[in-house]
């Protein structure tokens, strides 16, 4: 099958913008067109260093070219800016998370299938040679059935980073919303949809001092729960526990991920990150061995989802960074904290099939077999 590029845009310049302005140089199917954001300047600047038009947000929305925008704006705009890019009839594919609330983020999935477009989200780390590889270990068996999981996410917290950190403490940020998607995209990618939650969280500093450059000395309000810890009950009947933390302040020897099964364990590697290592420990084995990765994408590969997308705009399968999985996890995030402000169980809502795996053997820049693109 033939296809063409599909030309994207960018709404967003911050520090993740420039791995997704170079996506066209990883996947053959993308062509950027261009990047906008509220500050001009910036937009200016990202589109001189990587060749491509800046644009003002309304300059983009117009463009008939444009069929796909990327919204890496910041998470308290996401549903918002995702809702104007549907509205001009364009297809969206959001930095995580899909939106900071369950009816945002169903606004934004009604407003896509009542205009017959595709919504998607980051993210798309769970494509990548890494967890690939750890979703065909178990759909093929090594470990048994999956009966229980465990994801720790322990951090001091981005301000000691990040240029300006303060929105990772306001509505929308903490650590569960900033770090909990790739945890919990990779457990729902591994062991299916969660069907009920517990949890506890709680703000440990009330105030932070940044440390970065160039803000360094000023002083953050939180507002938002900085060390939350959930139980999740799994449609299969399996259990898993979830910390995501930014308050360690003197580091952590837990795992990143661990999946138990029937007949052995399987360690995750950061689902942070497209790679490995991936290693497994079978019953009887006296230990973990190193599994080589049977899929590519193992670098840095964000635009992956994008790609995926693009494909399914012109093959008519479903895109597997989808809106529905991103809502899910959104679901998950969203009920931990009622439950903990409720001491409760909450049963969720919403539910999501496991997105299809990608093919074995495929050639890098390519999500298809059988495919080619036309320049």
């Amino acid at each position: 099958m033939s296809l063409s590029r599909v030309k994207i845009g960018i709404i967003g310049c911050g520090n993740i913008s420039d791995i997704y302005l170079q996506a066209d140089k990883k996947f053959e199917i993308l062509s950027i067109a261009g990047c906008a954001d509220i500050l001009p300047e910036r937009a200016r600047a990202k589109a001189e260093t990587y060749g491509v038009r800046a644009y003002t947000v309304d300059e983009m929305l117009a463009d008939p070219d444009i069929k796909i925008i990327v919204n890496l704006t910041v998470p308290k705009v996401h549903a918002e800016v995702s809702l104007a890019i549907l509205n001009a009839g364009k297809h969206v594919y959001c930095e995580k998370p899909l939106a900071i609330s369950r009816d945002d983020g169903l606004r934004v999935l009604e407003a896509a299938k009542a205009k017959g477009l595709l919504m998607g989200c980051a993210p798309d780390t769970v494509l990548g040679g890494g967890i690939q590889t750890c979703r065909k270990l178990i759909d093929d068996g090594w470990i048994g059935t999956p009966i229980a999981a465990t994801a720790f996410c322990m951090g001091s917290g981005p301000e000691a980073w990040h240029p300006d950190p303060a929105f990772f403490y306001h509505a929308g940020g903490g650590p569960m919303f900033d770090l909990g998607p790739y945890y919990l995209t990779a457990l729902v990618t591994l062991m299916g949809p969660v069907r009920r939650v517990s949890g506890s969280a709680h703000i440990t500093f009330p105030e932070r001092m940044i440390t970065s450059q160039p803000q360094y000395g000023a002083m953050i309000q939180v507002e938002m729960p900085t060390h939350i810890a959930g139980v999740l009950d799994f449609a299969t009947g399996a259990v898993g526990n979830i910390i995501t933390s930014f308050d360690i302040k003197g580091g952590a020897e837990l795992p990143r991920m661990e999946i138990y099964g029937t007949q052995g364990t399987l360690s995750v590697p950061d689902p942070n990150t497209f790679g490995g290592p991936v290693r497994i420990s079978r019953a009887g084995a006296g230990g973990f061995s190193e599994v080589p990765l049977t899929h590519p994408y193992a670098a840095n590969s964000r635009g992956l989802g994008v790609a995926d997308m693009a494909y399914a705009i012109q093959t008519g399968r479903p895109h597997r960074a989808s809106g529905a999985l991103a809502y899910h996890v959104l679901d998950i995030m969203q009920s931990i904290d009622e439950a903990s402000q409720g001491e409760r169980y909450i049963t969720l809502t919403s539910g999501v099939e496991r997105p299809a795996p990608l093919p074995l053997d495929l050639r890098e820049g390519v999500l298809d077999e059988g495919t080619s693109v036309s320049k």
